[in-house]
């Protein structure tokens, strides 16, 4: 299989590449606005081409007929998007429409796999979301991924891709460094503490409760969605929402202690940023995935085991 990767600099890009990688009937094409990495380690780099390309101007640089899939990653995180509204369209809706247009031209029915996000999901928002509640997103990164998956049902719905738009939980613990996400802190809590360093989580109540999901979960359900059935969903309504588990803060806090030690504790500061709780509390926090388990994908077996994976990646 031949594969394309948008935005494969970033940490979900580079975990789908080292997987793909890793197999020796795989090839891929890396893309993003920087040169992105080969994964280091992989079994098989040579199967991979970098090619550095904005999607708004030159998507045909990097679509090539004899493509099997589409790993659709690039964006604009959460905070990044609020803050600067024209480069969230531009890159979240424009750069994806784009991509898309491209596809169904050069190789039109290619299955393609779009990275969005439980924030298409705003308030009032009932005790438990599945697919069948209408997404009202609080902010602009949600809206624009409400536009792409709209725009994913349509092209799928009239036979241009086969496409499928993947709800991702917020996916924790994220190696390197703080991003542009509301969310970054729910990696950096664990992540910059194991390391000897403050993590501030900008809220003040350990109540909060956050979806989320590990790497490691995330990376097989991303392989596993080339193998379901096209019509195991209608054509025209297109989005899942990829499984997860709810943990409040407190709890990420226990399992850093059980996981990393007590003294990992002190690293922690917890000072409220009002513009950042707005968004986080914007977002729903328990699903219902029966239909991603009926689909066949993986449920995620729980933070302290995202915890333990993370630590034993330091070694």
């Amino acid at each position: 299989m031949h594969f394309l990767i948008t935005g494969a600099a970033g940490f979900i890009g580079q975990l789908v590449a080292q997987t793909i990688l890793n197999e020796e009937q795989y090839t891929v094409l890396l893309t993003d606005v920087i040169d992105p990495p080969i994964p280091e380690g992989v079994k098989y780099p040579q199967n991979a081409k970098i090619l550095r390309a904005d999607l708004c101007s030159a998507a045909e640089s990097v679509v090539e007929k004899n493509l099997d899939a589409v790993y659709i990653f690039h964006g604009i995180m959460s905070s990044g998007s609020e803050e600067n509204f024209e480069l969230g369209m531009r890159v979240n809706v424009e750069a994806t429409r784009s991509l898309l247009e491209t596809l169904r031209k050069i190789c039109p029915g290619v299955r393609v796999i779009y990275a969005s996000s439980q924030a298409v999901y705003g308030r009032p928002v009932p005790d438990i979301v599945d697919e069948s509640i209408r997404p009202t997103p609080e902010s602009s990164y949600g809206a624009e991924k409400l536009i792409c998956e709209t725009l994913v049902n349509d092209y799928t719905r009239r036979g241009f891709i086969d496409g499928f738009s993947l709800r991702f939980p917020t996916v924790s613990i994220r190696p390197g460094k703080p991003t542009a996400a509301a969310s970054s802190f729910l990696s950096g809590m664990i992540r910059e503490p194991l390391k000897g360093q403050e993590s501030v989580i900008p809220l003040q109540d350990r109540s909060f409760t956050s979806w989320v999901c590990s790497p490691r979960t995330l990376a097989g359900n991303l392989m596993h969605v080339l193998t379901v059935p096209s019509l195991s969903l209608p054509l025209h309504d297109r989005p899942i929402n990829m499984p997860g588990t709810g943990v409040t803060i407190q709890e990420m806090i226990d399992a850093l202690e059980k996981v990393g030690g007590k003294d990992k504790l002190k690293l922690i500061k917890e000072i409220t940023d009002p513009a950042q709780e707005k968004i986080l509390r914007s977002w729903a926090n328990n699903f219902d995935n029966s239909k991603a388990y009926k689909m066949g994908f993986q449920q995620d077996p729980g933070f302290e085991q995202a915890v333990i994976d993370y630590k034993e990646s330091l070694r």
